[in-house]
């Protein structure tokens, strides 16, 4: 098995001993993303909707760097801070994504890294034209 690291300048930078995301063959596993802002490696300034936004627009730079997009993700995990935030996130969601929806896991947590409110995590597997050749 042959693990390839897929990194972006467009998303944040990991910043722990991980990668932005690992392509095995056609599935692409991305790391969580909290919404850091790229350029500056701080938290999006705004409200939970800006949060949710920033993260979907990371977890999207990866999804690219990866060759693929957002609506090849088969599998998302969402970990809230504050559940009754969770209609934000269809919401928000419903502008990233069109049917077929991925598999979604919601998550109640008690804190996130730097504070953030929502992380999000997600697998996806690439279409045989968008499988790079690495």
């Amino acid at each position: 098995m042959t693990k390839y690291i897929i990194q972006t300048e467009n998303a944040p930078q990991a910043i722990g001993s991980y990668s932005q995301a690992i392509r095995v063959e056609h599935t692409v596993y991305l790391s969580g993303q909290i919404p850091l802002v790229p350029e500056t490696m701080r938290i999006i300034e705004g409200d939970i909707s800006a949060q949710i936004t920033q993260v979907f627009e990371n977890l999207k730079a990866v999804a690219e760097a990866a060759g693929g997009d957002l609506s090849d993700i088969v599998k998302l995990n969402v970990y809230l801070t504050d559940l009754s935030c969770f209609p934000l996130v269809n919401e928000i969601m419903g502008q990233y994504f069109a049917e077929p929806y991925p598999a979604r896991a919601v998550i109640g947590v008690a804190a996130l890294p730097k504070a953030s409110d929502v992380e999000m995590d997600a697998i996806l597997v690439l279409k045989p034209q968008e499988y790079p050749a690495s």
